[in-house]
């Protein structure tokens, strides 16, 4: 499915790093800012949630919970999370339910590998209602983070 700005956002319920269980619907009366990633300990990956650490100021002055989500093992997302000093939650979509949910899955993706989460960012508002949908074809490419940020003014102000 095509998730589209307008329409509710998909409920999942996942765990995170340190094995707490989050559920998305368990998020409303706040804003959430959902960052699917490909793979743990890969170039763009770890470029693009180094920035989001860098800048997760500026995304608590906007309100907003941001979590990235992958089809790694919570395992695997603990370690990264360690060794990158993230300091906001990752989500292992291991049985790829909610990339499933938000159409960002690769039917192939490099060297064969199926099934794995497409980079993709969504900002649902408190209400659940998804205010911004980018899902990228090209791993290779990172969300429009500004866009993101004007998104967020938006539905601040």
């Amino acid at each position: 499915m095509n998730i589209q700005t307008g329409m509710q956002a998909p409920d999942f319920t996942l765990r995170d790093n340190e094995k707490n269980v989050v559920t998305l619907n368990e998020q409303r009366g706040k804003n959430v800012l959902l960052l699917f990633f490909p793979l743990a300990f890969t170039s763009t990956c770890t470029k693009e949630l180094c920035s989001v650490r860098d800048n997760l100021a500026m995304y608590n002055q906007l309100n907003v919970q941001v979590y990235g989500i992958s089809v790694d093992s919570l395992f695997s997302l603990d370690k990264f999370k360690t060794e990158q000093n993230l300091n906001f939650p990752l989500l292992s979509d291991f049985n790829k339910v909610a990339s499933t949910a938000y159409g960002t899955i690769y039917d192939k993706f490099v060297m064969e590998m199926e099934g794995v989460s497409k980079r993709s960012a969504f900002v649902i508002d408190k209400e659940g209602i998804v205010q911004y949908a980018e899902v990228l074809e090209n791993a290779g490419e990172v969300p429009d983070f500004e866009a993101i940020k004007i998104c967020l003014d938006r539905i601040n102000s």
